[in-house]
Order: structure tokens, then sequence, then C-alpha cells
């Protein structure tokens, strides 16, 4: 008997990138040497605004080592080059020029002022202290209603004003739901809040790096990104670069989270200085560097309003944002906030809705995509506002979750903000987190610590949520007026040995997809999962894509691979009946062979691609390949989504929180590979939950980030979390041929809410009902002991008077 051969789809096989990433055997960018390379440091303003008068380079250029040193008016003469912002979410949109280095002024503490090239990495940064620059000081602003304040210092003069855009969605002029206004003038229950979503930094394990070769025709950049091709395309249309001259590749890259899905000033400076120079450059950031100039993420004020019937039933949602741009608008910076806008409805039934989004300059770092990607923000405001009318109606926040969320049979299901759900069962997964978490028994020693005051209570938070992942189709994004599409490219080749290549426009930096795309190949093509190797990142072996970020690897990307599966299976099907003189109709594909139905006559797909390698006997007309590539664009969005439960243990007499247990249940449709969704979802509960209660980047009144370091912005580490309990539930997207959807972004989108939520309960009956993140023990203690409704202390406007 033949042994019958397991799916690789499903198999909780161990990643093939991580035997040489943990073994230190890969390449970093960082790690790239070439003949004749020298060395580039950045020379960063102090002043978060300011004239710059005179900068003096010429004590640098007689320090040791050093080749040259550039200003941004020696690399941009005409001052036209400007960083691209490829999503201006509407059509009056106001955006300054973003320079490669500062010119004429400096607009936050950060900015690239001038740089030097040395023959050591170490001799380029010693002579950075011998640059001098006058400044001639400006006014700053700071903090989103300041900027937005008659009479506010502006960022940017010229363009007279800090507000940057406003971005509406309707639903009655959308003709998608009611008219909110009207909502909440009927309502027999309305309750106002106000969250603050702290300014976060992207964390990633590998600081940004960049090396330029321009010595051969076709200059080739390595950079520690998440976009490749869109980098390549960008290069091409900002410098007026050739672009078949270009080659752009991303080797290993340690991690992005969003915050790698940039077009840097810090690329343009390494290239137009190699160009400069006409020899090899290489930049590489120090931690702190990454601090103060990469993009930060988040930096919301949420106004929210939700409406309701006495019996729990919500009439309308009204949603008012303001978001921090920074000093200047990153790639896709304004529409960050956008996507929030399709998600603050969540999973629930919701007649009437209004969001509005103003988007500002202030003088601080620019801001853009981080883990989530406004779909955080919109999640975390809608689970708080949830537990917030529970709280105001007397009903446990569950019951009320399930009086309005959609039921599974209601599926596909168009929402409030016009997006068509495909799949989903709310149900199952909030049953199974419910069994997991004894939601019943918590609750009532809940209700004993309470009675017996205790000085440590405990909360249970709930954030029952779904999020959009994907990022296409095209079409909708054409409609947002996004600068792209969302289409990905795969190519499939089949070597004349039967081993194959799979070329992928997908960007890794840490998600597993040369694992994950060798487990569909293997199965789709039924050779062994050993046999494919995965080439990506390098705009030469894959010519075109659109990259790695909002959960769309698997969803777009990976459908992309089996789209060239099936054309790879349907060249190969006219040869195998050739070869065994049979009607393609009379064959059957399956495990890698091709059988003649009804008999035992067979042949392999490994022999069909020896045979076209030697192309002694093909069908007429057919060409000597089996090599096959397909570009797929998804006909939606695919909606993962999961309850999240947290049980929170807070010391009422010093603050302090202790997260006692940790239940989440996903549904993230079919699973590639268990190993890799674990990890993807331990990784994002650990951001989310840092943001709860951890991580705050804080800058002092003259626009300085205070907290540079890592000894000042605080990551957990694994001893300040507790050991998560995760679990899935099924329910197969409709929308792709594998039924998957994303992961990568779920565990923080759903974490934050529930953190927050556990410790707001378990202080709820001092009197507060909200607490300005991250959770710290002095804003904790603060709010408990503080007089007055709402916290006193630990509302958002004490806290932002000082209480750190």
């Amino acid at each position: 008997m033949t042994a019958t051969v397991q799916p690789e789809v499903g198999k909780a096989r161990l990643r093939k990138e991580d035997e040489r990433l943990i073994t230190g055997r890969t390449r970093w960018t960082d790690n790239i040497t070439l003949p004749g390379m020298v060395h580039m440091a950045i020379l960063r303003s102090t002043m978060a605004h300011a004239r710059i008068v005179s900068i003096d380079t010429s004590a640098a250029k007689e320090m040791p080592g050093v080749v040259a040193v550039f200003t941004g008016d020696d690399l941009d003469p005409e001052g036209k080059i400007g960083l691209p912002n490829a999503w201006p979410i509407t059509p009056d949109q106001k955006a300054a020029r973003r320079p490669v280095l500062a010119q004429g002024t400096v607009n936050f503490a950060g900015e690239g002022v001038a740089v030097v090239v040395a023959r050591s990495a170490g001799e380029a940064e010693d002579a950075l202290a011998e640059i001098d620059v006058e400044y001639d000081e400006l006014p700053i602003v700071l903090g989103l209603e300041n900027a937005l304040a008659e009479g506010a210092p502006l960022v940017h003069e010229e363009l007279g004003t800090n507000r940057s855009a406003l971005w509406v969605f309707d639903s009655a002029q959308a003709g998608s739901g009611g008219e909110v206004e009207q909502a909440i003038s009927d309502a027999e229950v309305v309750v106002k809040r106000r969250f603050r979503q702290q300014r976060l930094v992207p964390s990633f394990m590998e600081p940004r790096a960049v090396a330029v070769d321009p010595t051969a025709p076709q200059l080739t950049m390595w950079s520690a990104t998440q976009v490749p091709h869109i980098l390549k395309t960008m290069a091409a249309l900002v410098l007026g670069l050739p672009e078949q001259r270009i080659r752009v590749v991303a080797p290993d890259v340690g991690g992005g989270f969003g915050g790698k899905l940039a077009v840097t000033p810090e690329e343009f400076a390494t290239l137009l200085v190699a160009q400069k120079l006409g020899k090899p450059v290489k930049w590489t950031e120090g931690r702190s560097e990454t601090m103060v100039a990469a993009h930060h993420g988040r930096d919301q004020i949420q106004d929210l309003t939700i409406a309701a019937k006495r019996d729990g039933t919500i009439t309308g949602f009204k949603v008012e944002l303001l978001a921090d741009m920074g000093a200047y608008l990153g790639i896709v910076g304004g529409g960050v906030p956008i996507l929030g806008a399709f998600m603050f409805n969540a999973i629930y039934k919701i007649p009437a809705y209004h969001f509005a989004c103003t988007t500002v300059f202030t003088n601080t770092t620019l801001t853009d995509a981080y883990r989530g990607a406004g779909r955080p923000e919109a999640t975390f405001g809608v689970e708080r506002m949830m537990d917030e009318l529970a709280a105001e109606l007397g009903m446990d926040p569950m019951e009320l979750r399930r009086k309005n969320w959609i039921t599974h049979e209601e599926f596909p299901f168009t929402t409030v903000s016009g997006l068509t759900y495909d799949s989903g069962n709310y149900e199952a997964a909030t049953e199974k987190a419910m069994e997991l978490f004894d939601y019943a028994g918590l609750r009532r020693e809940q209700r004993e610590r309470r009675e017996r005051r205790d000085p440590v209570q405990l909360g249970i938070g709930i954030s029952t949520f779904t999020e959009m992942c994907g990022l296409a189709p095209s079409r909708v994004l054409g409609s947002l007026d996004y600068g792209a599409g969302g289409w990905e490219y795969a190519s499939i080749r089949m070597l004349p040995t039967g081993k194959v290549e799979v070329v992928t426009g997908s960007s890794p930096h840490g998600q597993g997809h040369e694992t994950a795309w060798s487990q569909i190949v293997a199965d789709q093509l039924g050779v062994a999962f050993e046999d494919v190797e995965v080439l990506h990142g390098d705009t030469q072996s894959s010519y075109k894509g659109l990259d790695t970020y909002g959960s769309r690897s698997l969803t777009v990307g990976g459908i992309a691979v089996v789209k060239a599966a099936e054309k790879v299976i349907a060249k190969a099907k006219k040869i195998a009946a050739h070869m065994m003189e049979c009607a393609e109709d009379d064959l059957e594909f399956s495990g890698g062979r091709f059988t003649v139905r009804g008999t035992d006559r067979s042949t392999g797909i490994a022999d069909i691609a020896l045979a076209v390698f030697a192309a002694h006997d093909l069908p007429e007309g057919v060409e000597p390949t089996l090599d096959s590539e397909a570009v797929f664009d998804p006909e939606n969005f695919s909606f993962p989504h999961g309850t999240h439960l947290c049980a929170a243990e807070v010391d009422t007499e010093t603050g302090a929180v202790r997260l006692r247990s940790y239940i989440s249940v996903d549904d993230v449709g079919k699973v590639i590979n268990p190993l890799i969704v674990e990890g993807q979802m331990h990784g994002g509960l650990a951001q989310g939950i840092a943001q709860a209660l951890f991580e705050e980047a804080v800058f002092d009144e003259s626009g300085t980030l205070m907290s540079g370091t890592f000894a000042d912005y605080l990551l957990p580490s694994a001893a300040d979390l507790p050991s998560f309990t995760t679990d899935r539930t099924e329910t197969p997207s409709t929308t792709n041929p594998l039924g998957v959807k994303g992961v990568g972004e779920a565990g923080t989108i759903a974490s934050t809410p529930a953190v927050v939520n556990a410790v707001v309960d378990a202080v709820r009956h001092y009197g507060v009902n909200d607490i300005e993140m991250p959770l710290s023990p002095m804003r904790v203690w603060r709010a408990v002991h503080s007089t007055g409704a709402g916290g006193g202390l630990g509302s958002i406007d004490a806290a932002h008077g000082g209480a750190q």
C-alpha cells in the first residue's frame, strides 16, 4: 500500500528562515561591505523649530578620514526634491515639501541638517561634532488642540495653517445608514467620552540601514525596508532616475511593524551622496537616532458619542478625531487614521454613523503606519465605549456586545461604513474564550473582593473585534485616493530536476514567507516542501510587487502564488496528455501526478519538467516552459476576528497592575502554519499590551523627545507579561481559494482595549471611567485616589498637566 501523503497546509513546520536568522548566518544591510565603500553619518537638529542662519562645515572636512560633507543645498541646489506622500486624503489636503536634508528651516528635533562621509563609521560620527550650525529659534507648537488654536505658531508658514485635512464619512450621506445627530437626539441613553491614543515608537529589532553602489550601469540600493518595490518606483519618480537602472534589495530585515513602510530621506540622501562621490556609501543609524528620526505611530484624540436604547440596542455612533501628523506627511501618514473610519463600527449593527478626522501638523517627529495602522485606534475606541455604555446601563458588558453584534447567520453583512464582511462567527469565538477564561467564576471573585474591600481589586476586560486585512482591492484604494493598487505578484519556475523556485512580490521582515509559501506550493504542485525555494525582496529577481504591510502577504501575495501554480498545472496538463496520448479531459491531477482516469497510467510533474527542458517531443505550438506568473487583486478585504479576555489585578495602594490571565480566541480563516500563527499572535499581544501599560513617546516643552532611549521608553520583557492562552475557531474567507484571512496585526488590535477595560473595570466603583494610556502605577494611583466623577487627575487634561 502507498502511504498517504499528509498535506503541508495546516502543518506546524519549523520555519526555514530561522536557522540562518538565529545563528547569525544571514545578511543584514549593515553586514554589507563593498569595495571602496565609505560611511555616512547624519547631523540632526537639536531644535524643534528654527531658521538655519548658516552651516559651517570647514572644521568637519579637516577631521581624520573625512571624505566629504554635504548640506541640503549641496544635495538639492534647486530645492525641488520632496519625500512622497502617496495618500492625499482630500483634494484640498495641505502638505509642505519634506526635503532630504533641511533647507531654510528645521521643523522637528531630529531632522537631518548635514551629512559627513568618511572612511569609517566612527570617523564620520566624530566629525559631526565639528559642524557649526547657527539657528534662529522660532516658536514651536506641540499638542493637537494647541496647534488648532487661533493664533497658534505655524509649523509651515507657507501653508497658513496647521490643519492638513478634514476627512468625513457620514452614513446618511453615503446611503449606508441613518442620520447620527437625529439618533443622538432621539436616544434614551447617550454616553460621551474622550480617549487619548498616545504616541508610540515602532521598536523594530534592526535599526534602519542603507547601502548604495552607484559604480555599475544599474545603481543598486540595499535597504532595511518593508517596501523595496515601492522604494524603487519612488526613487525613479522623485529623483528623476531611469527606473530600469535602479535595483533595490531588501535583504533579511529585522522587523518593521510599519516603521519601515516608508520612503525615507536617509535612503535618498545615501543615494544622492553615492552618486556625487561615484563610490559605494553606507549609512546605519543608532538606536537613539531611530527614536527621534524614524516615524512614530498613533497619537490621536478621540471624542466619541454613542447613542442607545435603555435595553442596550445601539442607535448611533459619532466619532471625531484629531490626528497628529508631526511636522510632515509620511508616505501614507494622512491615510492611517482614515483606515479606522471603516472599523469603528466593528462587529456591531449600528444604524447611524458619522466619522470626522482632522489631521494636524506639530513640531514633532512625523507619524505614519504602525502595526495595525488606524485599526487598533478604532478598535480601542469602540471597545472602550461598549464598556462605558454597559456601565451606564448597568448591563454585563458581554451581554451588551451579544445584543448588538452581527450573528453568524447574517453573513455576508454590509456594515454602516459600507464594507461587506464575508464570513465570521463571533458567537463561537466568544463561547470558547469564555470557557477558557472562566468568566462567571472571575465575576464572582470580583464581587467578593469588592465586598471585603480588598486593596487588590480584580477587573475583567473584553475586546470582541474584527479588522480589515489585505489593503486591497485596488478599486477600493482608488476610491480613497490612495496612490497605488492592492494587487500582488508571484511567479513559479519549474526547474529541469523537478525542483521549484517561487518568486514573490511580498517582502518579509519576520513573517515566515519562505516557509508558508513553500507549504502552499508543495500542496498545489505535489512536490516536497524541501524542494521549494522562495525568492523575495530583490527587484531584479522579483521585478514587480507591492510588498508587505497591512496583513496582506498571505491574503493577497499567497493567493498570487496559488494562481501561478494553477497556471503551471494547466501548462503541464497539455504536455502530460501529449506524453500519454490521451485527451486533457481524461487526466486527473493529484499529489504531483497526472493520471489517466480509470487507469494506472500516470506521469509526474517532475518528469514533465525534464521533458520540457529537453523539448524533444512537445505538442504543436506549445512553448518549452512550465514557468508561470500571476497577479492577484482580491475582490474584498479579509476580516479576521476574535474575542480577547483579560483579568487584571490592580493594587489600589500602589497603582500597580498585574495581568493575571489573558485569553485570546481568534478566527483567522484557514491556517497555513499553526506555529507561524501562534508567533504572530504572541508578538502582537505583546505590542498591544505594551501600549496599554508601558510605552509612550514624550516631548518636553521645547519639542525635545524625552523618551529617546530604551532607558526612558519602556518596552516590556517576557517577565512583564503573562503566559498567554491562545486558541482558534475557523470560518474560512469566501473571497479567496485558500479561505485565509490576515493574522499579523490581530493581537495588537485586540489586546489594548482588553487590558484597559480590565483595569478600568477593577476600579470603576471608585468613580473612575478612564485612565490615560499607558496605565502607569502613578496614573492608576491618581485615578483611584482623586475625587470627583471620572477619575479627576486620571482624566486627559490632568494627565497632560503632568500626571506621568
